[in-house]
């Protein structure tokens, strides 16, 4: 009797591994849509230097609501990177990230309040994939 249950748990366990295998895992943020963007002038005359790009200010969730995030200059993670702006499709968010010939690059709130956030923040991993 032992040996059946042991052998049952085990050809249960075999099936449930090799069925989540197979999922497919899908990311998003489920959350209510954002409220309406702030209508913001942006500072156009006062840009730091012709290499910084004017990002426009977003809402974005922390926990179960959102937070703003004011429009900011900043220079773009690689030369020819544009900003793909944050989203709400009406069922899921889906932040903000650079684009460009060199992949993407998400923006971490963590940097907002260095100068150059998201600039040359992979260097390093960029200069490893280059030595190859």
């Amino acid at each position: 009797m032992k040996a059946f249950i042991r052998t049952t748990l085990l050809a249960s366990l075999l099936l449930v591994s090799l069925s989540a295998s197979a999922a497919q895992v899908s990311i998003g943020i489920r959350i209510a849509a954002p409220p309406p963007p702030r209508v913001v002038a942006v500072p156009i005359s006062i840009s730091p230097s012709p290499d910084f790009v004017w990002v426009d200010g977003y809402w974005y969730p922390v926990g179960h609501h959102y937070k703003w995030h004011p429009g900011y200059w900043t220079r773009p993670p690689y030369a020819g990177a544009h900003w793909v702006a944050p989203h709400h499709d009406g069922e899921r968010y889906f932040p903000g990230y650079w684009d460009g010939n060199r992949g993407r690059r998400e923006h971490n709130h963590r940097w907002d309040r260095d100068r150059d956030r998201d600039f040359d923040r992979d260097r390093d991993r960029d200069r490893d994939r280059d030595r190859c």
